[in-house]
């Protein structure tokens, strides 16, 4: 199994989610997050006061799903959520090693 991490802009989120829809994805976690990469940040304006906002508004998506479903989801996420512009995010893939369902004790693949 393999957990999916993605950081992308919170107005393509919509977009993402219907994306892994179409491929089979149940379920998700979604988190509102904040941060900066090669972004950085930016200068905004307040009331005629220049000041700066180092860490920009993202949203990070986890995903639990079958090492055969895994490039699938990546492909998505990643065709849902890009614009060609900096900033689109990245997307991670790690190992998962078990799942448990609290509710019926199931484990592994069938507890995703």
């Amino acid at each position: 199994m393999k957990k999916i991490e993605a950081i992308i802009k919170p107005f393509k989120l919509d977009e993402v989610k219907d994306a892994l829809n179409e491929i089979g994805i149940q379920g998700m976690t979604v988190t509102e997050v904040k941060g900066f990469g090669r972004q950085k940040g930016h200068t905004e304006l307040y009331r005629g006061a220049e000041y700066v906002v180092d860490f920009i508004p993202k949203i990070k998506i986890e995903i639990v799903t079958s090492d055969a479903l895994a490039p699938k989801v990546v492909s998505a996420v990643e065709s849902a959520a890009k614009t060609g512009k900096i900033g689109d995010g990245k997307i991670f893939v790690y190992p998962v090693e078990d799942v448990y369902r609290i509710r019926t004790g199931e484990r592994g693949e069938a507890a995703v």
